[in-house]
Formats: C-alpha cells, sequence, structure tokens
C-alpha cells in the first residue's frame, strides 16, 4: 500500500478510512489513514498549537520522530550527467562533492520520478497548496513547500531556510496596457526575497545541502563563488545563518555598492579581483579543485533545484494554469533551464497539461545565447562580455550554455537581445507604472516589447516576465538615467527632480505648468 510522502501541517488532519481515489492514467491509488505526516487533500483539519516552550524547528522534529513508523513512501535523487542517454550508468549520491561528469560534462540532479507517479496530479497541486504561507518548518518556504521534488532525502533538522520563495505575482497592469496593448501581462517578483535577489531560491537547498555534509563530516571546511553580486550576496547570508565559513570572488569595480555590501555585512571572506566574472569564475573552479572548499556556483546542479520551483509556483498562484510564454533574463544560464525543469515536473507528473514557451533574453552587450540561437544552434562561440548596466547577466562564456539549448528547444523557445538604451528605458516605463525593477528585468521587458512589436507575443497572451532582483540594488543606474548623466543613451524617460525657489508664488506657477501639460496628454 502507498503512503503519503513525509508531510506535517500546523492543521493535523483528523483520521479517516481507508479509501480507493482515481490515481494518474487512470490507476487507483489507496489512501491509508491520515497521520501528522501523511496527507489527504480532502480531510477537514483540526488546529492545535505547540507547546510554548517548543520552536518550529523542535516541533517538526518531534512529529518526524513520533510518525517514523508511517513513513514508507521514500523518495530520492541522485546525480547523474546532464542529458544523458538511456544507457548511461553514471551516477552518483548528493552526498558527494562532485560538480562534473566522467566525461567533464554538467551534472543534473535526477528524481525517482516513477516513485514521485505513485501520485497523481491532483495529489501533489494540493498538498503544495496545502503548505503555502504556513510557518510549519520547512514548508512555511516557497521552495521547501515542494521538498519532495527538491532534496527528498534531507533531514528537515539540517535544512538552512529563510522562508524564501512565495514571491508577488504582480499583475503590471498599467504598463501592459500603456506601452503593450495587452491585458494579461505578470511580473513574477523573485527580487522581493531574502537578500532581494531570486538566488536566495537555490543557494537555500545548496547551503543545506553542505550543512547535511558538515553534520556527515564531511571535509568542507566552507562555500565559495565567484558572483556578480546576487549570488554572492544569496551565499553569504545562508552561510552566516547556519555558522558556516564563505569565501566570495567579485570582479573589482564592476558591482554595485549595494551588491558588495551585502556579503562583507554578512561576514563573507571576500576578494575583490582586477578580472571579470569569468575570470573569477576560473579561480574559483581551480581553488576548489584543491581547497576543501565547495563550489556554490551554478555550475553545481544543487542550485537549479531550488530556482526551479518559482516556476511551480508560477503555476500555483494561476491556479494551475498555464501561461502562454514567461521571459527569464539570461548569464550564466541556469536559470532558463530551471525553469523549464519545473514546469517540466509539473507537466510529466500530471499537475498541468503542457508547459509555457520559454524566451530568454540577453544584454546585446553579453549575448553569446542569442548569437548562437541566431545562428540556428550550429555554433556556440562564447564572447567578450562588455559593459552593461544588466551587470548580473555581463557574462560572455556561460556555464549552463547546453542546458539553456536543451530548455529552448524543448519549449519552442526564443532568444532576443536588448541594447543598453532599449533596458534602460524599459526599466523607467515600467518604473512609471509603480513597478521598481532591475536592469535585468529591463532586458526581459524590452525582449517582451520587441516580440509584441513583431506579432510574435499576442496582445491576450498570458505573459509572465521573470524579475530577478530588487530595484533597490541598482539605485546609482537609475540615478544616472533620471540625471541624463549616462554618455550616448538619450534618456527618452528621464523625470528629474525640478529646482524652485522656496517661494509660494514660484511653486504655484510650476505647479500649475506641471498639472497643464498632464491635463493636455490626457
Amino acid at each position: 500500500m502507498a503512503s503519503s510522502p513525509f508531510f506535517h501541517s500546523s492543521l493535523t488532519p483528523k483520521p479517516r478510512p481507508s479509501v480507493i481515489r482515481p490515481g494518474g492514467n487512470g490507476r487507483y491509488l489507496p489512501i491509508i489513514k491520515c497521520t501528522s505526516s501523511t496527507f489527504d487533500p480532502s480531510t477537514p483539519a483540526a488546529k492545535h498549537r505547540r507547546p510554548a516552550v517548543e520552536n518550529i524547528r523542535e516541533e517538526a522534529r518531534r512529529i518526524r520522530s513520533a510518525d517514523a513508523a508511517a513513513a514508507g513512501q521514500q523518495f530520492s535523487a541522485k546525480y547523474v550527467p546532464f542529458n544523458a542517454g538511456p544507457d548511461s550508468s553514471e551516477s552518483y549520491s548528493l552526498d558527494e562533492v562532485v560538480y562534473r561528469s566522467r566525461s567533464g560534462g554538467l551534472l543534473d540532479v535526477e528524481h525517482d520520478m516513477q516513485a514521485l507517479k505513485r501520485f497523481d496530479g491532483e495529489y501533489w497541486r494540493a498538498l503544495f497548496d496545502s503548505r503555502v504561507g504556513k510557518t510549519t518548518w520547512p514548508y512555511g518556504s516557497g521552495v521547501w513547500s515542494k521538498k519532495e521534488w527538491v532534496l527528498p532525502e534531507i533531514d528537515s533538522d539540517d535544512i538552512v531556510s529563510a522562508f524564501e520563495g512565495n514571491s508577488n505575482l504582480f499583475w503590471a497592469e498599467r504598463f501592459g496596457k500603456q506601452f503593450l496593448g495587452m491585458n494579461d501581462l505578470w511580473v513574477k517578483h523573485c527580487g522581493i526575497s531574502h537578500t532581494g535577489s531570486f538566488k536566495d531560491l537555490g543557494m537555500t537547498v545548496l547551503v543545506s545541502q553542505v550543512n547535511r555534509l558538515r553534520k556527515m563530516n564531511s571535509p568542507v571546511v566552507g562555500v565559495g563563488c565567484a558572483s556578480t553580486g546576487d549570488t554572492s550576496a544569496a551565499l553569504s547570508a545562508y552561510c552566516a545563518s547556519a555558522g558556516i565559513p564563505s569565501i566570495v570572488f567579485l570582479p573589482a569595480n564592476r558591482i554595485s555598492i549595494a551588491q558588495l555590501v551585502q556579503p562583507i555585512a554578512n561576514g563573507a571572506f571576500v576578494l575583490s579581483i582586477d578580472t571579470d566574472f569569468d575570470g573569477c569564475m576560473k579561480l574559483i573552479r581551480e581553488v576548489t579543485s584543491e581547497l576543501p572548499i565547495y563550489l556554490a556556483n551554478s555550475l553545481n546542479s544543487l542550485r537549479l533545484e531550488g530556482q526551479k520551483t518559482a516556476a511551480i509556483e508560477i503555476l500555483q498562484q494561476f491556479d494551475w494554469e498555464v501561461p502562454d510564454w514567461v521571459i527569464v533574463p539570461g548569464g550564466n544560464l541556469g536559470n532558463i533551464y530551471a525553469f523549464y525543469k519545473g514546469f517540466k515536473m509539473c507537466h510529466e507528473l500530471g499537475l498541468v497539461d503542457r508547459i509555457p514557451r520559454l524566451v530568454c533574453a540577453q544584454a546585446a552587450n553579453a549575448n553569446p545565447l542569442y548569437q548562437y540561437y541566431k545562428s540556428g544552434w550550429t555554433e556556440f562561440k562564447p564572447v567578450k562580455a562588455n559593459s552593461t548596466f544588466a551587470s548580473a547577466i555581463q557574462i560572455g562564456d556561460p556555464v549552463s550554455i547546453d542546458r539553456a539549448e536543451f530548455a529552448l528547444k524543448n519549449s519552442n523557445g526564443i532568444v532576443e537581445e536588448a541594447t543598453e538604451e532599449e533596458l534602460m528605458d524599459a526599466m523607467a516605463n515600467a518604473d512609471s507604472t509603480g513597478m521598481f525593477i532591475c536592469p535585468h528585468t529591463g532586458v526581459a521587458l524590452a525582449a517582451l516589447i520587441k516580440l509584441r512589436n513583431s506579432g510574435v507575443i499576442g496582445p491576450t497572451d498570458r505573459t509572465v516576465v521573470v524579475s530577478t532582483a530588487h530595484g533597490l540594488k541598482f539605485t546609482q543606474s537609475k540615478v544616472d538615467y533620471h540625471s541624463k548623466k549616462i554618455p550616448d543613451l538619450a534618456c527618452r524617460f528621464a523625470n528629474p527632480p525640478v529646482e524652485v525657489k522656496a517661494d509660494f508664488g514660484a511653486v504655484i506657477d510650476v505647479l500649475k505648468k506641471h498639472l497643464s501639460s498632464k491635463t493636455r496628454k490626457h
């Protein structure tokens, strides 16, 4: 008899008799009597409150111990070579420190899909929905609410989480109507997270696994990354929470002050190196091959297991209806594959009936994927990334190029680019409608504008633009734009402050002129 995945809700289901309900593919699945570690979406729940002296982690530990005998269903995952053929027998435990396959290729986390398929799509939808917004450890996190699909074998006591995820899916009503003639445009604000970046989603998974390894007496002494800003912020915050040393390689004078100060404030050991991101990445890979420092860049496929949950979350927020398009900014290119993987798992396990078309948006100053796509996927050539306001995607030799190609080919996807003027104008227009986005989201919106103008994306297509970081990290670029201090950019939508004397009459004159111009526009 199949039992349910490990689950404890703050609302404990009442016991009920065993019943049979429809499973996937016409099968029928038995439901065992509900305990605090099993879940049946049709069962009413009785409220309870943990003892005052017990915190949520201790409560989860107690429940897990009390119900260990009922936890008969075990899910698992392992590393396998990325896109390996059916004849491949190469695999690794997630408890091994390994980043590449024997041939030197990328690795992927492969889940035991047969075990997951013992439960149908209705079951998984109800389970995931039941955890949203709760404080139950660790399911209050948007990532760990999908624990069975992320790191199924990790003990919840080893998880390092800031209850990340559950980010706002913003209906961009005015921007869509005014600039695109669209009525179903949405922005997934992944930057509204603990460190102001979507990278929290992947880092909670990676640091949790490192925490597990250290408790298993692994020789890992710390975690390191190369970063253009957001990766270092996420890594340092989660390591600080767990008491794990973090080491950060940053390209000198190429990231914003707000991004630089985050790892410093979190106690990371920060090396400012006179090179670009690609140079930092080369160095950190060499260092982690010599020292017992765990590599935290997206070469490490654990990160993508957390990032894929944003795709699942989008489907949840649409009540499991699939959008037509999802547009993702692309730099090192792990995220576009993570979104594909999240959508694909939902499709394969019966939660939805299709996957959306994906668009990867690149800055024209760092566009190796775009050039590869425009060549008809014939030959990939790294580029020397030029300076861009979208600094987090200023990457010329992306680690996850193979992953991105796979995701786009299998989602009938598109790659589009945006110039500096296009991305900054798009950011300014978005901000003028109530958003406050990062330049990378400006790249994605500029790509949307191009695809909308060319008719590829229709006026009624449900479209989601993924916003990867908080606009507050990039205030200097916004100041420079609205001050018209950016060389070679017209800054057409600048809105600088108006200097006026501290005189009532002068203020009235300025306001009348301003209000008159607004009236004429409408």
